[in-house]
Parts: C-alpha cells; structure tokens; sequence
C-alpha cells in the first residue's frame, strides 16, 4: 500500500505542477485574465487529483499538507518523509514534461521561468515574501484539516472546497510571490530553470520552502487547540 501511495503523490504533485504552471506559462499572469485562469488551473487541478487519488494517500500533493498532517497524528515520519520525496520528484517530472512541451513546440513561456515563484511582486523583499507565504499557506491548509477532520460535514464536496480555497490563496498571491504555499511545486520549476543556466528562483527558494512549512505548522497547532484531535 505505501508504494502505491508513493505512486499516487507523484502523479498528482505532476499534474498540479503541469496543469498550473502549465497555465501560467501559456497565459501569463501580467493581466486579470491570467490570473485568474492560473488561480483557476491550480485549483481545478487540485479538484480533480482529489477525486482521483484521494482514496490511495489522501492527496497531499504537498510537502506542508504532509507536514500539517504529521503534527496532526493524521501520518508517520516515515510516511511524511516518503511522501516528500515522491512529491519533489513528481514536481520535477512535471516541469520537465513542460520544458520539454515548450522547447519542442517553440511555444511561448510567458512567465520567462518555468513558472516559478519569485519576489518581483514585493519589491525583492524576502520578509515580506516569507509574510505572504505564511499567510497564504495558513488560511490554506487550515480549510484542509476542517474539510478533512473527522468532525467535518462536508461529505463529497471535500475536494472541491480544497480546490476553491487553493484558487482564492492564488488571487493574492500570484502577483505578490506567484503563490507558492507548497514547496514541492517551487523546488520542481526552480531546479529545471537552474539546469539551463538560470539561477534566479533557486537563489530565494527558501522563501517558498520555509514560509509554507511554517504557515503549515501554525495552521495545525492551531486548528488542534481550537478543534482538538480526531478521535
């Protein structure tokens, strides 16, 4: 079963990364209706992974989702540890399929870097990044463990909040930070961008992997001492 979860979070953080960054790749996200047709890719994608493979690993696809469900009690370290793996990998297959789609299309990459996340947005500040991402992943992962909590009443409509909620953290934030809130799908673009020779995104990837980590954690140490565990 561990392998197939395995399996599950690579395809889905792939297709997160393909279809979102994808999006903003084809589109750009300089005018409205790129942004919100890249808000919308991200979430439609989460949508459609949850209903996919949500029953196989509960559909993290997301390196601070994990992290969150650790403190919960909700995985092992074992299992996180696993499931981080799995989600940097697929993310770097997915920006891979994306460059490789771009170069041999001689299409177009209208965000001039695989999609990844930058601070462009706020002036080059690195605190107010750290800001956006902690904010970002908080509200984010916070709606997760209430659709997800045993105590939860959402029935089927579960993925569809998520990915709603995945799409409204987007609207703020592509055109402050591009939106990380998964370090999974910044490391992915960052690390294919570096390999042709630019060293941009990886230069403040921190940013992307320590901000969602930490609004991640808040988000679970919080949401338990309002809500309490599951049983």
């Amino acid at each position: 079963m561990r392998i197939k979860q395995i399996v599950a979070e690579f395809i889905g953080t792939m297709v997160l990364v393909i279809f979102g960054c994808g999006t903003a790749m084809l589109v750009g996200c300089d005018v409205v209706g790129g942004y919100l047709m890249t808000a919308l890719a991200f979430g439609l994608s989460i949508v459609a992974m949850a209903y996919s493979i949500g029953n196989v690993s509960g559909c993290h696809i997301n390196p601070a989702v994990s992290l969150a469900m650790l403190i919960r009690g909700k995985i092992s370290v074992s299992q996180f540890i696993d499931y981080i793996i799995a989600q940097i990998l697929g993310a770097i297959a997915g920006s891979g399929i994306l460059m490789l789609i771009f170069n041999l299309g001689g299409v177009a990459d209208k965000t001039g870097g695989l999609g990844t996340n930058g601070l462009a947005g706020v002036s080059g500040s690195m605190v107010a990044g750290l800001i956006v991402e902690i904010i970002l992943t908080f509200v984010f992962v916070t709606a997760i463990l209430g659709v997800t909590s045993n105590k939860a009443k959402h029935g089927s409509f579960g993925g569809l909040v998520i990915g709603l909620t995945l799409t409204l953290v987007h609207i703020l934030g592509i055109g402050l930070t591009g939106t990380s809130v998964n370090p999974a799908r910044s490391i992915g673009p960052a690390i294919m961008y570096a390999i042709t020779g630019h060293m941009e995104a990886i230069s403040c990837i921190w940013i992307f992997i320590v901000g969602p980590l930490v609004g991640a954690a808040l988000a679970a140490l919080l949401y338990t001492y309002i809500a309490g565990k599951d049983e």
